[in-house]
């Protein structure tokens, strides 16, 4: 039998439209998955050399990201702010974030101190964690900000003890008055504060983005080949009546 195909506009279309959009989808998926390696690798990269030792002098926000620092100074605990929407192993909870006062400067750098769960009951009640005393040396990683959600609702005014979605630490530095490095610290070391300081990897979900990707593609190419074998039927059909 000779090969019948019989084409329709609307089918065409639909079909086109579904592949474009699988493709730009999955490609979406690829490129995102190509920028958690490249941040892997400077991860990688980074952690591997000797810590930075931060002073009075300001170091460039590219330069530190994802270095390992050390700092010497004292937790202002009277200005601390919480991070919600930071679940761990399950549980909903909070990242506690604290200015610490560099010793020998008039600098400020904000410390992401650990994570503690949120009471279940009421969102609004926090626990008591306080700041170690006199001055101390903490080590962490430095991170070009505190991580950017979703904001939902109309975001608290950025006071002590505010629960917050993001930080800004422009903003920060308005409201407290005090002169910030432009990064925070994610703490590694350990103060003995029950706080926990197990940090996810910025570039962790590069398997999730391959496989989302494949998805989209799977599904472009799957409209294709609908529309022509739905158009092999038609015409088969067409030709037999």
């Amino acid at each position: 039998m000779p090969f019948s195909f019989q084409f329709r506009w609307i089918p065409f279309i639909a079909a086109l439209l579904a592949a474009i959009i699988g493709m730009s989808l999955g490609q979406w998926q690829m490129r995102r998955a190509s920028y958690k390696e490249a941040i892997e690798h400077k991860l990688s990269e980074r952690q591997a050399a000797t810590p930075v030792v931060l002073g009075a002098a300001e170091p460039n926000v590219d330069d530190v990201e994802f270095r390992r620092v050390k700092v010497t100074g004292e937790f202002i605990d009277t200005w601390p702010v919480y991070l919600e929407n930071r679940p761990y192993q399950g549980q909903a909870g909070f990242y506690l974030v604290m200015p610490l006062k560099i010793a020998g400067t008039n600098q400020h750098v904000l410390v992401m101190r650990g994570w503690l769960p949120r009471d279940v009951q009421d969102r609004n009640k926090l626990p008591a964690v306080p700041a170690p005393e006199g001055s101390l040396t903490i080590e962490g990683v430095a991170r070009r900000n505190a991580g950017q959600l979703l904001q939902l609702g109309q975001p608290e005014a950025l006071k002590p003890g505010a629960i917050l979605q993001n930080l800004d630490i422009g903003q920060f530095a308005q409201a407290s008055k005090f002169d910030l490095q432009p990064f925070v610290i994610e703490q590694t070391s350990n103060v003995q504060d029950n706080l926990v300081r197990d940090w996810p990897r910025p570039s962790a979900g590069v398997d999730k983005h391959l496989g989302y990707a494949f998805q989209w593609y799977g599904l472009a190419a799957t409209a294709l080949i609908f529309f022509v074998v739905t158009g092999i039927k038609r015409g088969k059909k067409s030709a037999s009546q």
